[in-house]
């Protein structure tokens, strides 16, 4: 026999589950859950090469990954340091483009 009680208890939970399956889909500014973990996958793939080469300057760089578009920021002290981490991001599975926003640190 269903009780009073339990039949709310039904109703609210079959109400309620369309509006959490709504609430996790993707927009066109927020990303699914998916997509937000093979971007922090994509990011932290590209810091470890930028931290394995001695050219590219890892801790000036930053990564920042956006469904498969990484985009590199910072300031180095040179054009090589700046197109090698541009090659190394490129070089990552699952990137589909780079946008190079770092910057030469003027000579002192």
């Amino acid at each position: 026999m269903i009780t009073t009680c339990n039949l709310c208890t039904a109703v609210l939970l079959a109400m309620s589950l369309p509006i959490g399956l709504v609430a996790c889909a993707p927009t066109e500014t927020r990303q699914s859950t998916g997509a937000y973990i093979d971007d922090t996958v994509i990011t932290t793939k590209v810091k470890t090469e930028l931290a394995k080469d001695p050219v590219a300057k890892a801790t000036q760089v930053q990564v920042e990954t956006y469904n498969g578009v990484v985009q590199l920021s910072g300031f180095v002290d040179s054009q090589e340091s700046a197109r090698r981490a541009v090659e190394l991001a490129r070089s990552v599975p699952g990137v589909s483009a780079v946008r190079n926003d770092i910057r030469i640190k003027p000579a002192s």
